[in-house]
């Protein structure tokens, strides 16, 4: 979970916008909407820091996810409206993205990397999901209204296609939503990054719709009603990749 941190440090904070402070861009919730995940055997990886601290789901180097779209940066200076991050004067330098990427990209990452590589040895097998959510509506990255579950796999390339496959039907399955594999999200740094089937490790993205379990306007409130029946169609998708897992 990349984007469920809140946490910014007291001297980010100090030359952010007053609407970049409130962290509007989060994926909220997530980790409550996934509570059961802990008990079907899954560990969790769960970020602390806002995305606009640093974003641990792009590239180091900062190159674009998405050549010729819209895209966020590794440290964003703009909000997802286009509005700043930061007060004029306040934006980080080389020196302080260095740091950050030392400090809490790197950390971030070894222990995914620990995860997967313990997994691999223990069972043969190592299996990823990242789960995301976003605003049913964000104009400066797609059209319209964003499908309700987008179910990304780096165009096949970062899962075996029989799991692929299962994980989409169970999407399918779901008719009070509606759904997409490998549509406007394919699957960000992390899946692209650590998704390699040769080397026993699938990676899938699920980005969800926020408006199928929670209110979109501040203060966010998370919809208890609407997030039981999405999380039933959830839970589905971590039980299939479990179960196709535990054969192999």
């Amino acid at each position: 979970m990349p984007h469920a941190g809140t946490f910014v440090p007291a001297g980010m904070l100090d030359g952010m916008t007053e609407r970049a402070r409130t962290v509007p861009d989060t994926d909220w919730h997530v980790d409550r909407l996934y509570d059961f995940a802990k008990g079907l055997g899954a560990s969790l990886l769960v970020a602390t820091h806002s995305r606009y601290v640093i974003d641990v789901n792009r590239p180091p180097d900062d190159r674009p996810l998405y050549p010729g779209a819209e895209n966020s940066e590794l440290c964003p200076i703009t909000l997802f409206d286009r509005s700043p991050v930061y007060i004029r004067g306040h934006e980080p330098d080389d020196m302080e993205i260095e740091r950050r990427l030392e400090t809490i990209w790197r950390p971030y990452h070894e222990q995914l990397s620990k995860g997967l590589r313990r997994a691999v040895s223990r069972y043969g097998v190592a299996l990823l999901y990242e789960a995301h959510t976003i605003g049913s509506r964000v104009p400066r990255f797609f059209e319209g209204r964003l499908p309700d579950l987008n179910l990304g796999t780096v165009h096949g390339r970062s899962a075996a296609p029989e799991l692929e496959a299962r994980l989409f039907g169970v999407c399918r399955s779901a008719r009070t939503y509606t759904s997409v594999l490998n549509g406007r999200f394919v699957g960000g740094y992390i899946t692209r990054h650590y998704g390699c089937p040769r080397q026993k490790t699938h990676a899938v993205q699920l980005e969800l719709s926020q408006a199928t379990y929670m209110d979109e306007a501040p203060p966010f409130r998370f919809d208890e009603v609407r997030a039981e029946q999405i999380r039933a169609v959830l839970r589905a998708l971590v039980e299939a990749m479990l179960g196709w897992g535990a054969k192999r």
